[in-house]
């Protein structure tokens, strides 16, 4: 069952997506045991209830909790959804890379853009995303080094998508994000691949060269076809910076829209995660902490919910769960590709619990971060010392 969206309060249900496909019995349960009176569902992505409402532009009334109790066997994925969704994810991401390099060819040749063209391509990352986010950015962030051109453009649209189904954008515009997520690069088609492939820094002339890039694609895309206002605004404006530091206008906070601000997100992250001609990949949890750590880069409260939609938090945080409790997050010493916090205090009782670790996932269920927190609020004055000890693994108590 694809759920589309919940009835009642944002609080009530025990999940922080609001669309994605129910699949897990584990998922099913605790929808059914919580204070969730319908839910929606779009019936051209998922089964709906025999006998139940008729759709009403594609998307099925208010489901109620006993229908969905009785659709319990056949909402919930088959033993081997795992080995499917990694083949779908595979045959999208060649697909996909295809679909971008032909594109790209043609921009480098002059042929003008047609944004339609590869709104197909948009359509397969979108529901590969849906059906199963975590696997999809993985396996595609998991790109070689001579595949970076192309499968960039895949991975920040995947990225684009998530973080838009995060934010509970329209499908219209989720599908306007990704489509910008997919071109926010074409621009590079103007700069020859010596410098665009050089396994090594670049110059100063080379580095103003690659600078120019944001306004070739642009342009570019400007005299295309089927081109959003999404689609332009990040070409041109995925490298400002909040602090207005970025280029090429140097534009500041407000300023810069809400899709520049979410693509500047996503290319940076996609860039830090995978292996480029120059470096090695980081990992996840290492650049989610590098990011945070950069003051005046991003848009703050959009970036902590970039880290929600890829399960993933900066090392040393103060977190508050959905469950009410406090944790930490932790360092990715085992090169989790996700982050796990340690939580040891209760927030309702305002008193220290037995330490447990919890993974997070991109997906919607299981405790998720709803928050972060200051600690002198709290009462943790030498947060410094207890994010120590909590991460070596001793009680906070006494």
């Amino acid at each position: 069952m694809y759920i589309h969206g919940f009835e009642g309060s944002w609080f009530s249900h025990p999940f922080w997506r609001t669309r994605f496909l129910l699949e897990r019995p584990e998922d099913l349960a605790a929808l059914l045991a919580s204070d969730v009176p319908a839910v929606l569902i779009d019936v051209e992505r998922g089964v709906g209830p025999e006998g139940g409402a008729a759709p009403r532009a594609h998307i099925a009334g208010g489901v109620l909790k006993p229908a969905l109790a009785e659709m319990s066997v056949t909402s919930c994925a088959p033993v081997d959804s795992v080995r499917i969704d990694r083949e779908l994810a595979r045959k999208t991401i060649a697909r996909s890379k295809h679909a971008v390099k032909s594109v790209f060819d043609g921009a480098r040749l002059g042929q003008p853009i047609d944004a339609e063209a590869v709104a197909s391509v948009v359509t397969d990352i979108s529901q590969a995303v849906d059906r199963n986010p975590a696997m999809f950015i993985d396996m595609v962030r998991l790109k070689s080094k001579d595949e970076y051109t192309y499968l960039h453009s895949v991975s920040v649209c995947a990225l684009m998508v998530n973080l838009a189904n995060q934010l509970g954008l329209d499908e219209p515009t989720v599908r306007s994000m990704g489509l910008a997520g997919l071109l926010h690069d074409i621009g590079k088609m103007a700069v020859p691949d010596t410098v665009l492939n050089k396994p090594g820094p670049l110059d100063e002339d080379e580095l103003a060269l690659i600078r120019t890039h944001p306004e070739h694609g642009h342009a570019m895309l400007a005299n295309g076809e089927s081109v959003t206002q999404e689609v332009l605004d990040v070409s041109l404006l995925h490298h400002e910076k909040i602090d207005g530091t970025g280029y090429p206008k140097g534009l500041k906070g407000d300023a810069i829209s809400l899709a520049a601000r979410m693509g500047a997100i996503c290319d940076v992250y996609d860039a830090l995660t995978s292996a480029r001609p120059y470096k090695e990949g980081w990992t996840p949890l290492r650049a989610a902490t590098e990011m945070h750590g950069w003051e005046g880069h991003f848009d703050r409260e959009l970036l902590f919910k970039f880290f929600r939609s890829v399960g993933v938090a900066p090392t040393g945080l103060l977190v508050r769960m959905r469950s009410n409790r406090l944790g930490i997050t932790l360092p990715d010493g085992a090169r989790e590709a996700r982050s796990k916090v340690r939580i040891f205090h209760c927030a309702l009782e305002r008193a220290p619990l037995t330490l447990e670790d919890v993974f997070l996932s991109s997906a919607g269920g299981s405790d998720q971060i709803v928050s972060e927190e200051d600690p002198d609020r709290w009462g943790f004055g030498d947060w410094r010392a207890l994010s120590q000890k909590l991460i070596a693994g001793q009680s906070a108590r006494g």
